[in-house]
């Protein structure tokens, strides 16, 4: 991989990663509601998921989803439902409370389920595979480049908004800061959804 493919690839990881979507706003919220101990399990499962969707997307598994339709629609539906109901909870949370089980929880597990209902996850795998290892002479030589990369921008992105989320704590415990604070995160997360409905 020459330099001017290696930058091309950090520009792609750097806007694909830290503008704000599912991962970044969950990590954000999670932080904020829960504090950095409990969103770490999400932060951490991004990478993970993220990497199996993108091997998979490697090996050409991820060429099914573009040949056939109604999985790619069986997708999207199930993981904008399922963004529609993480919105659901968080909007109606008002109070932090980190052992709270009805408090917005996701667990390793779905954080990494959430990386295969993520409609925009697929489509940034399978970019990749395509510009950087499809008919190349060493692909997985480059696969050996690339994943490391990728996952490291994904840890990277959301360690950082939840870090973001895990500053605002304070400020949020002030009056009805948090139940405004988690609404305009909910309607990200549906605005989200919207947008991955028309992808």
């Amino acid at each position: 991989m020459n330099a001017s493919e290696f930058t091309a690839l950090l520009l792609l990881c750097t806007v694909a990663s830290f503008t704000p979507g599912p991962n970044t706003t969950l990590s954000t919220a999670l932080a904020a509601n829960r504090g950095l101990k409990h969103a770490l399990r999400f932060v951490l499962a991004v990478p993970v998921g993220w990497g199996l969707l993108f091997s998979l997307c490697a090996a050409g598994v991820g060429a099914l989803v573009l040949a056939a339709p109604t999985l790619r629609l069986g997708i999207t539906c199930v993981g904008v439902a399922y963004l529609l109901w993480l919105a659901f909870k968080l909007a109606r949370v008002t109070a932090l409370s980190p052992s709270d089980p009805g408090q917005l929880q996701v667990t390793f597990g779905q954080g990494v389920l959430l990386q295969f209902l993520n409609i925009k996850a697929w489509m940034l795998a399978l970019t990749v595979a395509a510009g950087w290892l499809a008919g190349r002479a060493d692909p997985w030589q480059r696969f050996a480049v690339l994943l490391p990369v990728l996952l490291l921008f994904a840890l990277a992105s959301n360690l950082s908004y939840a870090l973001m989320g895990a500053l605002l704590r304070d400020w949020l415990v002030q009056g009805a800061r948090l139940a405004w604070f988690n609404r305009c995160m909910a309607a990200v997360l549906v605005l989200t959804a919207a947008w991955m409905a028309t992808l």
